[in-house]
């Protein structure tokens, strides 16, 4: 069900004066994109964590906080993470890389220590960044099937999206393995406690996800999507992550901007994309998307603070400055 004529004109007004307002902060917002950013959720590292004082002064009542566990991260360190998260009244969601977890074993052991140190009962089950699995898993539906997570009592599990081909998955081109995963992902939901949602890998222009999302409606895969977005970064830190991650077509857009050179040290920001949809999701209510997930590529506070300049009352922190 779309928006009345009336309605439309308000978003794309809307939409303009978004996107011609430099970010002030305490400035006036555009209500469309409050209504999309409200709950949205946010990325760490152990290390990355460190450096910030206090979440409280930066995020949202109750934020979910994902805890990226890259190789060689001891789960020491994410434990901590979790438990300091939870401590300030955070949601803490650590990933579950199948290609570093050497054994069930490991997995029910890094299980317990979430939960007994920082009551976790929700994870983003991923394959890992790494080529070569270092044990038993090398995928997440092998993580998922050891049934060790709904033993727990996960009220949440989270897997991976990709709104653009991704070539680690399918070499080839196309998005045949990425879609028959889905699938199976799709099953394991109906036959599992928790809830289940996609977290995506980030892009930058609005109408590959449209697209993304109507096909996976299309193919009957209806679990809520959480869309990947770059927090501000420099735009060649923004590059550098973008290629690491392999994003697709729409670095175009981030290669365009590279063209001008006065561009090059300011900081790329998520305006266009975040408006272009949350004006698509008030137009179409049943829109997949759920919630908007920031990787924090140029700091967490540079992340936190574009927020809380756009978002309005809905992304207001716990103990404003």
């Amino acid at each position: 069900m779309g928006m009345s004529p009336a309605a439309l004109w308000e978003a794309a007004m809307a939409l303009l004066n978004f996107k011609k307002r430099d970010t002030v902060e305490n400035g006036p917002v555009n209500p469309t994109v409050e209504a999309f950013l409200k709950n949205y959720s946010i990325e760490v590292m152990p290390r990355t964590a460190a450096k910030v004082e206090d979440f409280r002064a930066l995020l949202p009542e109750d934020t979910r906080v994902y805890i990226a566990h890259i190789e060689g991260t001891p789960i020491e360190d994410m434990v901590a993470t979790a438990k300091r998260l939870k401590d300030e009244g955070f949601d803490a969601m650590p990933h579950f890389p199948a290609r570093i977890i050497k054994d069930k074993a490991t997995l029910a052991d890094w299980i317990s220590r979430y939960q007994g140190e920082a009551d976790v009962k929700q994870g983003l089950i991923l394959a890992g960044g790494v080529a070569e699995p270092h044990g038993d898993f090398s995928d997440s539906m092998q993580l998922l099937e050891t049934g060790l997570f709904d033993q727990a009592g996960f009220t949440n599990l989270h897997v991976a999206g990709h709104p653009e081909p991704n070539m680690d998955i399918d070499p080839k081109g196309g998005r045949t393995n990425t879609y028959a995963a889905l699938d199976w992902k799709l099953e394991f939901s109906k036959r599992t406690d928790a809830q289940m949602a996609l977290a995506t890998q980030f892009c930058f222009e609005a109408q590959p996800v449209i697209d993304w999302v109507n096909e996976l409606a299309e193919r009957g895969m209806n679990l809520p999507v959480h869309i990947g977005i770059a927090g501000p970064a420099k735009l060649q830190t923004m590059i550098k992550f973008a290629i690491a991650c392999g994003v697709g077509p729409s670095l175009r857009v981030l290669q365009k901007r590279a063209k001008d050179v006065t561009k090059l040290l300011l900081p790329h920001e998520p305006n266009e994309i975040i408006t272009d949809l949350a004006v698509h999701k008030a137009a179409n209510p049943d829109f997949q998307i759920e919630k908007v997930h920031f990787f924090p590529l140029g700091g967490i506070k540079t992340n936190a603070t574009w927020a809380i300049n756009n978002g309005g009352e809905s992304t207001r922190p716990v103990n404003p400055s």
